[in-house]
């Protein structure tokens, strides 16, 4: 909370002092600490409680956290406490298993109405019914008159569960505060800032990550305009004990700490700007370099002249290499000392070389001299090596190894890290040069970044605490280098070598790698477990050294921090060269800032353009106090319960890794601020109480719990915070915050004053479940026994009553008396007498309940209600008190020696035998079998000799209840409750669960049980006379158990009982044993939850490997005839496939008897003749079933019917059986294909011609009867289908016609006929072509006429017509359409001969047509005399003409047009050729085509050209009708010379011309033929060359060319000669 919601309204005068003050830590905890690097990880808190969301309501699942759980109002005046109505409640308005308000509603009181049921043959793992708030149980239904439990409520399948022993039971509570969601400061504590926090805000911490000063004096003397004047501006920084700057003059300015300027040394200003600076290790020195290559050391006692001078190299030194040295000019950008040496130095220049000066001994600066070395760099003017490149570098990072406070072999190496943009390389001076270690640039380089590097060294110190990793007292040399943005720290490790007098070996280790978002342009170490990074957009980055957790991150662009183009002048080469496909290159080179960030002794100091800042991070205590002054006590806990866990930045704060040592030093502060705190907060509510609302003290207390677990200090909470909270009145806070911790097994220990707030707190709330769950996590041994015995009975606590008891006192007598105390009131008449509704019920009855998951728990060995397992001892000794109690036979006193008695009968003068038995078995006796069946499964109940070695004592030793409880066995408890629950005594209703109880656990203990036959017997007819069908499952499933290990002699006398009962899975295997196969497949059908399974038990009983008799198979089919129709109704198709399978016989026998169920049949039919799936049938189907099926299918599928006509075989068929089926169906098509395929095609065509007429005459009444007021869209839809219908019909007949015609080719294909003739008769597929022409002339004729005809088309004034006239001219189009269509079908049949036939057939086919025409128009001519009558029929045969010659016009048109297209393409692409990609042949190189090629190409091409006009005119004379050659001149002769070389005449040229042979390659080849290859000239003799014929050429796809032999001798070589075809050499 902030520091004004803290004050209040009082004003920040009043309340100053209130405000809890810390003392400030020592200094030496506000600096870095050396302790070790190794990082703590942090551990995430397991979870061990998570809130069911199962169980919330849905008001507390969007309660938020700070709002407290709403209480309950308490009616003192009702019987029952606030709770137990709770539980009462929900039980009314939850709905039954079946969903059904109105149904037996499941409670879960009893065990039976557990929703946590484990099957019966699960380990016994259980748990107990639930207590009190949603775990108190009501009594249980089964014990009622008239009532069973529903199938639910099953005693021995389910368990009794304890909501307090599993987690997904409990009730809702707040979990605890160490899982909650982090405070508002969790931002500020956590300091896990990104570089970039995108569009989230973040909250800044109230502390200064650091605190920056800056040096007011020494900027007044070096930034001021007078010392810019006089010195220059300032350009480089070094620190160490002084504070030493360079400025632009030369001029090197020495400030102690107190910012007084100690020196200003001017005697070097002509050589330039101060480019670098360093410091000996002793302070005592300090050099200078400058812009023009020299090189001043300076005494700091002595600043009159220069300690020594390292000039830069002449011209002639350089060009004559007498020396080394940095060049004239060249800027000395880095610059260190060796080691405790004030002689031995090492530089570097922006030229990219470095050197070593090393200077003798002497006097003074002239008796000196230096010896430089150089160790990286080549001259200007050098010539790079033999077949490399010399790429332009710079020193972009460069530092010796400083030296640390212990003493280490690495200190006289002189070891110096250098970083080129290329790699790093570290090289020891001393005693000679010497690389030791070489790395590349990191791949994680980001591609294009800006170009920037630097490093810095850590030396090796003595450790306090002994590093964690290495567990050395001293740590390793480090190095941190970066490239770009990415960052790693190179370990350096010490090997001895074994000569003693040589130094170790150095070996180098990349141990941490870290990238960055962007380029980092200095690195320091601020410790040596802390880095700190300044990126190019000067960002401060504090990274942790082993984890590489960037801790902090903040903005310096503030600060201005100076900086300078050193390198970009030097790689603007490489960096012009940038290649955007290349990843390694960099875009640009980042300005240089090493030179103004440096960091001494956990200091940061800053080189600004206008001044010098030092800064130092805030430590742990300047942040803890911080956040108390903002007054955010609650974050400044929880900072520093981070700080003590070790879960924060602890090394970045100054805190060691050693926890020991952490914990002392945070441990009295943590204390200190709770203290403090708690003060503050209460004082704040008692001035004001809205100042500090309940939620701020919940948080408050939630922080200071999980703090003191932190610490362990659980006194702090009990004393000092419980006393703030009570004193407040807002104990319920502490205690809702305290709960978790109890659960969970945190807290263990409570005072008794505590547990006495926490009873009162909870009860007041009603929240007893919580209560009792947080009782039973206590300790007993420190709780005030009669204390919480008095609260837990005064509020009805029992389950905590329990717990107590048995835990604290070993006690289990006791507790189990107490409930059975509740219970005497309750059976004063024997039988419970409890109201008829369970929610008006007795306290007493409720926590009565509790006896049944009692006697569950503890005698299985398990603590009551935690589930927890008590030790043997103590549970052998729980059991036999409690067995003794309960069947000992008699009422005890107990305690011992007292002279309390527990009476049931108190009204009575004598107690029953075996009281507390018989009391407990009234009241629910099915919860006390399913407690007992629980208890039966341990193996306290096994011999008793097992037991004595199991307590390990003689029996003459123990207490009577002792050694009565080890004698009891299961054989004794079950005959015992036999003899209790006789008929006489108890009703069905309880009797039942007895039976099932021994039925159930004889097969598991067969060896310790022992019943007369006689016995099991009724047993099993107990089972059957079940008291109501919601338990008959149950008592099969016993009877099933019983009957695994016994087998009863007269069995048949039982059948009738299971029959009347209905257990149906027993009579089935009784039969299937008995092979009584037609009894059990009987029974099958008469199981209604297992009919299926008939199809099944069929299929097995008749299938050829069951070996059945012919008896017992009879026996079978009388059966499936009895219940045939019963068993076509279950699934026809898995009835029909059974059948078929195993009897296919019976297929009539079934049909027959579900006659009355057509639909049934045609399923079944279905199954058999058109299965889903292809089956092998073993012959044809039955004709009868055949012909069943299709009169079915043309009542439920007419449309399928003519396709399945078609695949049928028809020859089986009836047609006097079908046809008036399918006439009476409408199935003409139907009728029509299977006469047609009987041969009866006249036949055939006669019904089609009626039905057809039937349509006609239906669609003229349609529209002369329609009257004007009649539904016009009903009319649409009605001629619709009509059309559809002759549409249709008219197909079919096509398809007739068509047949018919076919099969007459064939037939007259083989046998010689004359020449047909015009005036021949019509054949027998010619006349039905007639017929289908008259009948579609007919009725497109009288359509026609009805629709001129009818009043649609002159309406009168006040009618409207019934179809507009739109709809007249598209029936009339359609009507056409038919004759259209069928003569089209008949031209295209009579003008397509056959293959078969010849072409004499062929022309009488065409007449065929013509004798059909005339026998149709004399037909229309008889009908018809007025010829006007026929102009619209036979416009419509002329229009079925003229369609077919308009699509087989355009058809032409269309194919030509799309063939001229591709020749026209690809005489296009022939033209176009390829062009070579060389003139010369990839072979030989003899140039082949081009300029300058030779061998007389253009005269060869001209004769070639000659010869192509030559070949043209021949072709066009041999084309012309008299065979004469044209009249250009050219004759016979000529041609003649052209075809042949002999002296006999030739033979005339054939029109096909032969042409050139090519070269083919893969279809992608060309090639060229020389013309004048074996040519002679018109003289005949040959043609003399002047150079060698140049030959045929192949140009292959790929574009290379070549002589075609050579290219055939290339490939003779490689062996793929093959003929006309060539593969490129070169391409493959």
């Amino acid at each position: 909370m902030s520091s004004s919601q803290a004050q209040g309204s009082n004003g920040p005068g009043d309340n100053m002092a209130d405000i809890p003050e810390l003392a400030p830590e020592a200094d030496d905890h506000r600096l870095g600490s050396s302790s070790s690097d190794e990082e703590t990880i942090r551990g995430e808190r397991d979870e061990d409680y998570v809130a069911d969301a199962a169980i919330l309501e849905e008001e507390e699942e969007n309660r938020p956290a700070d709002v407290p759980i709403p209480t309950v109002e308490v009616d003192t005046s009702a019987s029952i406490p606030n709770h137990y109505r709770g539980i009462v409640g929900a039980s009314q308005e939850a709905a039954s298993e079946d969903g059904s308000t109105d149904a037996i509603p499941r409670l879960a009181a009893s065990p039976m109405g557990s929703n946590l049921s484990i099957p019966d043959d699960t380990p016994s793992a259980q748990g107990s019914v639930v207590s009190s708030m949603g775990s108190s149980v009501l009594p249980s239904f089964a014990r009622r008159p008239g009532m069973s439990p529903t199938p639910s409520f099953r005693p021995f399948d389910q368990r009794f569960q304890s909501r307090i022993a599993s987690p997904h039971l409990s009730s809702p509570r707040p979990s605890s505060p160490a899982f909650l969601a982090g405070h508002s400061r969790t931002v500020s504590v956590s300091s896990q800032f990104l570089l970039d926090s995108g569009e989230t805000e973040t909250l800044s911490p109230p502390w200064e990550v650091v605190r920056w000063t800056k040096l007011r004096k020494l900027n007044s003397q070096a930034f001021s305009e007078a010392g810019k004047r006089n010195f220059g501006t300032p350009t480089c920084l070094a620190v160490t004990a002084n504070i030493v700057m360079g400025t632009t003059k030369g001029i090197i300015l020495v400030f102690d700490y107190n910012q007084n300027l100690k020196a200003n040394w001017m005697a070097a200003v002509e050589s330039g700007p101060i480019t670098s600076i360093a410091i000996s290790a002793d302070h005592s020195t300090i050099a200078g370099g400058h812009s023009n290559g020299n090189i001043f050391t300076w005494d700091t006692t002595r600043a009159a002249r220069p300690f020594l001078s390292i000039p830069h190299l002449d011209s002639t030194q350089v060009q004559r290499r007498t020396a080394d040295g940095h060049v004239s000019n060249v800027a000395i950008t880095h610059l260190g000392f060796l080691g405790t040496r004030h002689t031995a130095l090492v530089s570097a220049d922006d030229r990219g070389m470095a050197f070593s000066h090393l200077a003798t001994r002497g006097t003074g600066a002239l008796g000196r001299t230096v010896k430089t070395t150089r160790i990286l760099g080549r001259y200007p003017d050098s010539k790079p090596p033999v077949g490399k490149t010399l790429k332009p570098s710079t020193v972009l990072g460069f530092s010796p190894c400083p030296l640390g406070n212990v003493e280490m072999a690495t200190d006289g190496m002189g070891l110096t890290a250098m970083l080129t943009p290329y790699l790093l390389v570290i090289v020891s001076t001393t005693p000679i040069a010497q690389t030791q270690h070489k790395s590349a640039r990191p791949k994680e380089v980001a591609a294009h970044s800006a170009m920037t590097g630097c490093l810095a060294w850590f030396p090796a110190v003595k450790l306090k605490v002994p590093d964690p990793v290495t567990g050395s007292q001293i740590s390793k040399v480090k190095l941190v280098y970066c490239w770009s943005n990415v960052l790693t720290v190179l370990d350096v490790d010490e090997i001895p070598e074994d000569d003693k007098e040589k130094l170790p070996s150095l070996k180098f280790r990349a141990r941490s790698r870290w990238t960055c978002e962007e380029s980092i342009a200095a690195v320091q170490w601020l410790s040596r477990s802390v880095l700190t990074v300044l990126t190019i957009s000067q960002r401060l980055i504090v990274l942790e050294d082993r984890s590489m957790r960037m801790t902090e991150a903040f903005d310096l662009m503030g600060k201005h921090i100076y900086h300078a183009d050193l390198f970009s002048k030097q790689l603007n080469p490489l960096v012009e060269q940038l290649d955007e496909d290349v990843d390694s290159m960099h875009g640009v080179v980042a300005d240089a800032f090493y030179m103004s960030f440096k960091a001494y002794k956990s200091r940061l100091f800053l080189l600004g353009f206008n001044d010098v800042s030092i800064g130092a991070l805030s430590n742990w205590a300047d942040r803890l106090i911080a956040l108390m002054e903002s007054g955010d006590y609650v974050g400044a806990i929880q900072l520093a319960t981070s700080y003590y866990t070790g879960d924060a930045n602890k090394l970045t704060v100054g805190l060691p890794e050693d926890a020991k040592l952490r914990h002392s030093m945070v441990q009295d502060k943590l204390m200190e601020i709770m203290s403090a705190s708690l003060k503050y907060a209460f004082g704040q509510r008692q001035k004001r109480k809205d100042s500090v609302t309940d939620a701020h003290l919940q948080e408050l207390a939630e922080t200071c719990f999980v703090a003191c677990q932190s610490v362990g200090d659980e006194d702090f909470v009990f004393d000092e915070m419980w006393e703030w909270y009570e004193d407040a009145e807002v104990e319920g806070i502490f205690l809702e915050t305290l709960e978790p911790y109890i659960l969970d097994g945190s807290i263990t220990t409570v005072p008794p004053v505590v547990v006495k707030g926490m009873v009162t707190h909870f009860v007041s709330k009603g929240l007893e479940s919580r209560l009792e769950e947080l009782i039973c996590h206590l300790n007993t041994a420190t709780l005030d026994l009669d204390q919480i015995t008095l609260l837990c009975k005064q509020h009805s606590l029992y389950d905590a009553l329990l717990y107590v008891w048995n835990q604290a006192l070993q006690d289990f007598i006791t507790p189990l008396l107490d409930l059975l105390a509740l219970l005497v009131p309750l059976m004063q008449n024997g039988r419970y007498s409890g109201s008829a509704n369970p929610i008006e019920d007795d306290i007493y009855g409720v926590n009565a309940l509790k006896i049944f998951p009692y006697l569950s728990y503890v005698l299985t060995g398990r603590v009551y209600p935690t589930g927890e397992a008590l030790s043997e001892e103590i549970a052998q000794r729980a059991k036999a008190e409690l067995y003794w109690l309960l069947f000992s036979g008699k009422s005890i006193t107990w305690p011992k020696g007292s002279n309390k008695r527990l009476l049931t009968k108190p009204s009575q003068s004598q107690e029953p035998s075996f009281p507390y038995l018989r009391l407990i078995l009234n009241f629910d006796a099915p919860s006390f079998l399913s407690a007992l069946n629980e208890a039966f499964e341990d193996s306290f109940l096994n011999d008793s000799p097992e037991k004595q070695a199991a307590t390990g004592s003689r029996p003459r030793d123990l207490p009577e209840e002792q050694i009565f409880g080890l004698t009891v066995d299961r054989q004794y408890i079950v005959s015992i409750l036999m003899e209790i629950m006789n008929s006489t005594d108890y009703e069905t209703t309880d009797t039942i669960y007895l039976d099932m109880f021994i039925a159930r656990n004889l097969p598991k203990y067969p060896q310790y049980l022992l019943f007369p036959g006689s016995t099991l017997t009724k047993v099993l007819a107990g089972l059957c006379k079940f008291p109501g069908r919601d338990l008959a499952e149950d008592a099969q499933l016993s009877a099933e158990y019983l009957l695994s290990v016994y087998h009863p002699p007269d069995v048949n006398d039982l059948i009738s009982l299971f029959k009347e009962a209905g257990f149906y899975r027993i009579l089935k295997r009784i039969y299937k044993n008995d092979k009584q196969y037609g009894k059990l497949i009987e029974t099958y059908f008469d199981d209604p939850e297992d009919q299926e399974a008939v199809f099944s038990c069929i299929e097995v009983c008749l299938r050829p490997q069951a070996g059945l008799t012919r008896r017992q198979v009879q026996d079978v089919h009388q059966v499936i005839k009895r219940h045939a129709a019963q068993f076509v109704e279950i699934d026809p198709p898995m009835a029909a496939k059974t059948i078929a399978k195993v009897a296919p016989e019976l297929h009539h026998d079934v049909l027959q008897a579900s006659g009355e169920q057509p639909g049934l049949q045609y399923s079944y039919l279905k199954a058999i003749l058109e299965p889903q799936t292809e089956q092998r049938r073993t012959g044809s189907p039955d004709r009868d079933l055949v012909e069943q099926y299709l009169r079915l299918m043309c009542r439920f599928d007419p449309a399928h019917v003519s396709d399945y006509v078609g695949l049928v075989q028809s020859t089986n068929l009836r047609l006097e059986n079908l046809l008036p089926t399918m006439e009476e169906t409408g199935v003409i098509d139907a009728a029509v294909i299977l006469m047609a395929k009987e041969g009866q095609a006249q036949e055939a065509m006669g019904r089609l011609v009626k039905h057809l007429g039937t349509l006609e005459s239906a669609l003229q009444g349609l529209l002369a009867g329609s009257e004007p007021e009649s539904n016009t869209e009903q009319l649409h839809q009605s001629v619709e289908e009509l059309m559809e219908a002759l549409r249709r019909y008219i197909l079919v007949g096509i398809w007739l016609c068509q047949g018919q015609t076919e099969t007459v080719r064939e037939a007259n294909a083989g046998r010689r006929r004359q020449k047909p003739t015009l005036d021949d008769a019509l054949s027998s597929d010619e006349a039905l072509w007639l017929d289908l022409i008259d009948i579609a002339v007919q009725i497109t004729k009288q359509i026609s006429t009805a629709l001129r005809l009818s009043p649609a088309e002159t309406p009168s004034e006040n009618e409207k017509p019934n179809l507009p006239l739109g709809d007249n001219d598209k029936i009339t189009t359609l009507l056409r359409s038919l004759v259209q269509n069928t003569f089209t079908a008949l031209l295209t049949c009579t003008s397509t001969p056959s293959p078969s036939s010849t072409t004499t057939a062929g022309m009488g086919s065409n007449l065929s047509f013509l004798r059909i025409l005339r026998a149709f128009l004399t037909r229309a001519a008889a009908s018809s005399p007025n010829l006007a009558d026929l102009r619209s029929v036979l416009s419509s045969i002329f229009a079925a003409y003229a369609y077919e010659e308009s699509i087989l016009r355009l058809s032409n048109r269309l194919l030509e047009r799309s063939l001229f297209v591709s020749v026209n393409e690809a005489v296009a692409l022939r033209q176009r050729g390829w062009r070579p990609r060389g003139s010369t042949c990839e072979a030989c190189s003899r140039r082949v085509w081009g300029p300058g090629v030779a061998g007389n190409v253009f005269e060869a091409w001209e004769e070639k050209q000659a010869v192509e006009e030559k070949k043209r005119k021949l072709r066009k004379a041999l084309m012309s009708p008299n065979g004469d050659v044209g009249e250009d001149g050219t004759g016979g002769d000529e041609e003649e010379a052209y075809v042949g070389k002999g002296k006999g005449k030739g033979k005339a040229p054939s029109p096909r011309l032969r042409q050139e042979d090519g070269a083919v390659g893969d279809g992608d080849v060309q090639t060229a033929q020389d013309p004048r290859e074996g040519r002679s000239d018109e003289a005949g003799a040959p043609r003399r060359r002047e150079q060698p014929p140049l030959g045929p050429l192949v140009l292959l796809a790929c574009r290379h060319i070549y002589h075609k032999s050579c290219l055939e001798e290339l490939l003779a070589k490689d062996g793929q000669v093959k003929e006309n075809e060539y593969r490129c050499p070169i391409d493959g």
